[in-house]
C-alpha cells in the first residue's frame, strides 16, 4: 500500500560556472531556454532547479546558528551552531552528483541530481528536476540503541522540483518530496513521510532577491513536537559565488531532517539565522 501511495504521488510529476554568474542573469540563449530561475542552488532550505554546469564544481557552505530565543545567554545562538560542507560536480548540465557532510547528527549525505525538462518559449513551461539522496546517520550510539544496525542508520528521499521563472522578477517552485526513514525519533511516525514544498524567489535588485520556502508535512505523527519548516532569506550575488542570508525554523539542512526534525516555531521568536555560501571552481 505504501508502494502505491509513492507511485500516485509522484506519477504525475513524472510526466510533465559560468565566469560571471551575473551573466546568467535574466538572459536567454541562442535555443530560447529560460535562464536562471534561481541564482542559488538552494532556494533557502529546498533544492531550487538550478543546476552545476558541466565539469564545474561547487562548494557550499551551510550555516546555522542556535535559536535567537536564547538571547545573550548563547550571543544568540553563536555557541549553538549547525555547519554543513557539500560538493557538487556537475557530470554534465543536467546531471549532477553531490557529497556532504553536516555536524547535525555527524550526517554523511550523497545526492543525485536530474535535469527532466528545461522551460522553453514555445516549448515547455516549466522546469523539471529530480533530487534524489541517501543519508547516513553516524551519530547513533549502540550502548544507547542495543541492536543497532548499520541500516538503521539510513534515511532517502525523492523530490520532484518544479519551477517556472514567471518574469524577470519573479520565480516559483513546488516540490512533491517522498522522504524515508529506517529510524524515526517517535515510535507512532510512519517511516515513509510525504511533504509539498512551496518556494519561490523576488528580485529586488541586479545583485540582490527574497526567497522564501515553506514545507508542508502530509502524514506527521498527532503529537508531534516538529514543526513545517519556513524559511525567508536574501539572495547577494558577487560575481563568483551567491551568499544566501535567511531566518527559518529548521536548523537542520538536509531533506530529511529540516522536512522531519524541525523544531523552531515563528510564533514564539524561536528561529534560527543562518548563511549559504557557494563557491564556484
Amino acid at each position: 500500500m505504501k508502494i502505491l501511495k509513492v507511485l500516485i504521488f509522484l506519477f504525475p510529476l513524472m510526466i510533465l560556472s559560468q565566469e560571471d554568474l551575473l551573466d546568467e542573469i535574466d538572459t536567454n540563449d541562442s535555443s530560447d531556454y529560460e535562464q536562471a530561475a534561481f541564482k542559488g542552488l538552494k532556494i533557502v532550505n529546498f533544492e531550487s532547479t538550478k543546476m552545476v554546469s558541466q565539469k564545474q564544481l561547487f562548494f557550499v557552505v551551510s550555516h546555522r546558528f542556535g535559536s535567537i530565543k536564547t538571547g545573550i545567554e548563547d550571543f544568540f545562538g553563536l555557541d549553538q551552531a549547525v555547519t554543513r560542507l557539500n560538493f557538487i560536480y556537475g557530470i554534465s548540465d543536467g546531471i549532477n552528483i553531490g557529497v556532504s557532510r553536516s555536524s547535525f547528527q555527524k550526517t554523511y549525505e550523497a545526492s543525485l541530481k536530474l535535469r527532466l525538462l528545461r522551460q522553453k518559449q514555445g516549448g515547455s513551461p516549466f522546469t523539471v528536476v529530480l533530487f534524489n539522496s541517501v543519508l547516513l546517520n553516524t551519530a547513533l550510539e549502540e550502548e544507547v540503541l542495543p541492536g543497532l544496525e548499520f541500516e538503521n542508520r539510513l534515511s532517502y528521499s525523492t523530490q520532484a522540483l518544479i519551477s517556472r521563472k514567471v518574469n524577470k522578477n519573479l520565480s516559483l517552485q513546488l516540490a512533491p518530496t517522498f522522504f524515508h526513514d529506517n529510524l524515526v525519533a517517535l515510535d507512532e511516525q510512519e517511516n515513509s513521510q510525504f511533504a509539498i514544498g512551496i518556494g519561490g524567489r523576488h528580485k529586488l535588485t541586479k545583485r540582490w532577491s527574497i526567497n522564501i520556502d515553506y514545507g508542508l508535512h502530509l502524514n506527521r505523527a498527532s503529537g508531534s513536537p516538529f514543526q513545517n519548516p519556513l524559511s525567508i532569506g536574501f539572495d547577494l550575488e558577487t560575481g563568483g559565488h551567491v551568499f544566501q542570508l535567511h531566518f527559518t525554523n529548521a536548523q537542520p539542512m538536509n531533506v530529511n531532517t529540516f522536512l522531519g526534525q524541525a523544531t523552531g516555531d515563528w510564533g514564539t521568536g524561536d528561529i534560527f539565522f543562518g548563511f549559504n555560501l557557494s563557491r564556484v571552481f
